[in-house]
């Protein structure tokens, strides 16, 4: 079990019973946990007895249908005080600018990039600060993704949300957030990420202005990727994934508790008079997680040309074509560049698939000047993209020795094989787009000698 302790400083920043958060270790792990106020609170030998210990209610969670396969069965078991299906009818919730209708404007195929989402001034919190800004595929079918931003200053306050449409996979750029989860509490930086998975109820605190981004898949979950040639070891390692521990609250909310669900792309509410975090002790398999980034693994070229990003792939969500993913989460993490005879930074691409990157913090070495943190780039399947003019002429005559790469940056890709539509928000009401975003490659100049071959 991982302890993670913080400095006199930041406890006081939180609640007095979070001075330590504590997570074991696995990714995809048969995990159990209970309260240790409560010892004893996980049943023996089964998972549903006649009467639970401490008069508890047993409540599973699937994230898989029962009869898939032992190696993707995904179920957990909640032990808790009240069942969450004690709440009132669900109704409409205010929309605001999170959708799943990809048919607001035309299809757009140029190369896209956002200057830095801001974080307004007006009291918002992570639900009414989530903003879609392109996706593809159908909630309702299970087969798709959309992208989505958050710009909050103010947590959640007796209220949580659930997604039934996918998983979230949150990028934190700006602010630390303190999730809260049936199975526990996460503390989330930037530099790392969250996965809370389909159904599981979340509130999100934070400790001021916080913004970064989300990539959501329907129907599948995130899976480390398969290592191939690569060996049995290297990029994610399953160890340094952390799954929380059993925490419950047990709260009456006399003014009520607003549950907000997630469900075909639409937001619905329910009240009820309790903390949904009243799970005692839990087992299974199906958590939310968390993972810090600079612990991944780097491969990389050691002898010449450029190697494919796919090496730095984090989690994929893969679709039913072997090798092609809904989404892949690829980072792009400080390394060492020594590759000879080679132009080092990302060759000009076409790609069938479709690529939104972002950046958590630093300089992208492909653009750095335009791209900056907390902004974003989209280019769509086909459409070519690749270093800018400065970037190419630098690279192109810089003397190659062993360098490092990226050092204080990290640029993340959500690469998916769906072609993605750009939302209204995403495209004119943000007013974030850069429409000057081809100029960078304007400049690009000719080098073509026909009568002369370069002695490069």
């Amino acid at each position: 079990m991982f302890a993670e302790k913080k400095s006199a400083a930041q406890r006081a920043e939180r609640r007095p019973d979070m001075a330590e958060l504590k997570y074991m270790p696995g990714f995809g792990n048969e995990f159990s946990s209970e309260d240790p106020r409560c010892p004893g609170s996980l049943p023996e030998g089964q998972n549903n007895p006649q009467v639970c210990p401490y008069g508890l209610y047993a409540e599973q969670l699937s994230g898989s249908a029962f009869t898939c396969p032992r190696s993707s069965n995904k179920r957990s078991w909640f032990y808790r005080i009240l069942p969450s299906v004690c709440h009132k009818p669900f109704q409409a919730y205010e929309q605001k600018h999170l959708t799943h209708n990809w048919d607001e404007v035309e299809p757009d195929p140029n190369q896209m990039r956002w200057k830095p989402f801001v974080i307004g001034d007006m009291k918002t919190d992570f639900v009414d600060g989530l903003y879609t800004l392109c996706g593809a595929g159908d909630a309702k079918s299970r087969n798709g993704i959309a992208i989505h931003v958050y710009t909050c200053n103010v947590s959640m306050v007796d209220r949580c949300l659930y997604n039934s449409d996918g998983d979230l996979l949150i990028v934190p750029q700006q602010g630390k957030l303190l999730i809260l989860t049936e199975f526990g509490k996460i503390l989330v930086e930037p530099n790392e990420i969250c996965v809370i998975q389909q159904g599981m109820r979340f509130s999100v605190e934070v400790f001021g202005d916080s913004r970064g981004y989300i990539l959501e898949v329907f129907g599948v979950h995130f899976e480390l990727p398969d290592l191939g040639p690569i060996g049995a070891n290297g990029l994610a390692n399953p160890r340094d994934f952390l799954t929380p521990v059993a925490c419950y609250e047990d709260r009456t909310v006399a003014g009520g508790y607003t549950v907000i669900s997630k469900y075909q792309g639409k937001l619905f509410s329910a009240q009820q008079n309790f903390s949904p975090y009243n799970v005692v002790a839990w087992h299974g398999n199906y958590t939310p997680y968390k993972y810090n980034l600079d612990n991944f693994m780097v491969i990389n070229c050691v002898a010449f040309d450029h190697a494919d990003p796919s090496i730095f792939t984090v989690l994929t969500a893969k679709s039913l074509r072997p090798g092609v993913a809904i989404a892949d989460f690829v980072i792009f993490p400080p390394r060492w560049g020594v590759a000879d005879h080679t132009f080092r930074p990302p060759y000009y691409h076409r790609n069938c698939m479709s690529e939104f990157m972002g950046l958590i913090r630093g300089h992208y070495e492909a653009k750095e000047e335009g791209f900056q943190a907390g902004g974003g780039s989209l280019h769509s399947a086909m459409t070519p993209h690749g270093p800018d003019a400065g970037c190419f002429e630098k690279a192109s005559n810089a003397k190659l020795e062993p360098e490092r790469v990226a050092d204080g940056t990290m640029a993340f890709m959500f690469e998916s094989s769906l072609s993605m539509a750009v939302t209204r928000w995403g495209l004119e009401t943000c007013s974030r787009l850069d429409k000057g975003y081809y100029r960078c490659w304007e400049t690009l100049r000719r080098h073509f000698t026909p009568n002369q071959r370069s002695k490069k």
